[in-house]
């Protein structure tokens, strides 16, 4: 260990701590418990995918690829959300890859909020909006979603922008509720920010996770709103890859070379043989347009299982997470309640409460079910031992 040369450091950051995906992933990993809390998938993806990515190394492709990423790459998601939401981005100009959802997220808030700007966020927030909005200087501002449903309520959107107001940030399907922006919802948001210059920066990375016939609607399929959005979306998420790190970000030229400021200067550009894979595994569109049949059974299987304790399922419309109450359970804090579930069920989830700025505490948790079947069961058997149903 270095010795310590009292060294005042005095952080930027001092209210900042660690994610809480890693703090429940690794007290899962120290008590044997059955991880269903960090949403990654524990079952592989195709090996065709793994093949393509060996075939371009020896090829040759190991050098920097360009900024923006592959032509061949752009191209193809061009090609897929013309297909999905009709509206066609130019390759050059309006399509960016990037080093995983997180990192377009960061760059497109460092590109637009400037130290002083407000960023209107919905709570439960994911955990990495705010961190990156007050790390450029702008301040978060809270819009709640409406519990149990989680529903945006827009009139009290409507109060929160000011002329200080430089970004709105949605995120459908919404990670950790499962919920959807409809397509009126789509509307209000076009008519609040109609006339200013606000940016909305759209976080639909489980956008090929929605269920019971539901459409996702992007707001890149939207007329008006495509014209000021940066919409975000994610390979890991659809193809099983999330330690991969490739996503993209599409919108209009005049914000994509905004983008590109910050992009070439905080990542440069991504790895290329996965990004030529990727291209090539596109093609197919049924690796992305089967998807939600595919999460639908994991969900519908893994509710089935969970109907099976006192817990009370909420709603789940799109993601691969399933929110559930304990409030008939127990009277701990959700905090206390995922840390004792953990060592003493052997079952690790998130407490809803850290996505909230107050720690807004409803006793509700999320699981993950992107899981592979045998996984799921286990933590089901756990479940049940651990909260016996009445004889």
């Amino acid at each position: 260990m270095i010795e310590n040369q009292q060294l005042a450091v005095h952080s930027k950051f001092p209210a900042m701590g660690t994610t809480i995906f890693t703090v429940m992933s690794r007290l899962a990993a120290e008590c044997g418990a059955v991880n269903l809390s960090q949403g990654f998938p524990d079952f592989q993806a195709e090996p065709v995918l793994f093949d393509a990515v060996h075939r371009h190394m020896c090829a040759g492709r190991n050098q920097y690829p360009p900024m923006a990423g592959v032509p061949e790459l752009r191209q193809a998601i061009v090609d897929k959300v013309a297909a999905l939401y009709g509206t066609r981005f130019d390759v050059e100009s309006e399509v960016t890859v990037t080093a995983g959802a997180t990192q377009a997220i960061f760059t497109a808030i460092a590109a637009f909020v400037r130290p002083g700007d407000e960023v209107i966020v919905f709570e439960p927030v994911y955990d990495c909006y705010v961190p990156a909005i007050e790390t450029v200087g702008g301040t978060a501002v809270y819009a709640q979603l409406k519990f149990p449903d989680y529903a945006p309520d827009w009139t009290q959107v409507a109060q929160l922008i000011t002329p200080r107001t430089r970004m709105i940030i949605v995120n459908s399907p919404h990670n950790p509720t499962g919920s959807l922006l409809t397509a009126a919802d789509l509307e209000q948001l076009a008519a609040l920010v109609r006339g200013t210059d606000i940016v909305i920066l759209s976080d639909e990375v489980y956008e090929h996770i929605v269920f019971d016939g539901a459409a996702h609607l992007s707001l890149s399929g939207h007329a008006e709103l495509a014209g000021r959005s940066i919409v975000v979306s994610s390979f890991g998420k659809t193809y099983h890859i999330t330690g991969w790190k490739i996503g993209y970000v599409v919108g209009p030229a005049v914000l994509m070379a905004e983008f590109r400021k910050v992009h070439q200067f905080n990542v440069f550009t991504v790895h290329g043989p996965s990004q030529l894979a990727i291209a090539e595994y596109m093609q197919d569109a049924s690796r992305h347009l089967g998807l939600a049949a595919f999460y639908q059974e994991k969900r519908d299987f893994f509710r089935r299982l969970l109907e099976k304790t006192p817990f009370t399922l909420l709603p789940c419309r799109g993601t691969y997470f399933q929110l559930a109450s304990y409030a008939g359970l127990s009277a701990l804090p959700d905090r206390a309640f995922a840390e004792w579930m953990a060592r003493e069920v052997g079952v690790a989830v998130i407490p809803v409460s850290v996505f909230y700025a107050d720690g807004r505490d409803d006793r509700v948790v999320r699981f993950c079910f992107a899981k592979k079947e045998e996984t799921l069961l286990a933590a089901a058997e756990r479940l049940d031992k651990a909260f016996p149903r009445p004889a």
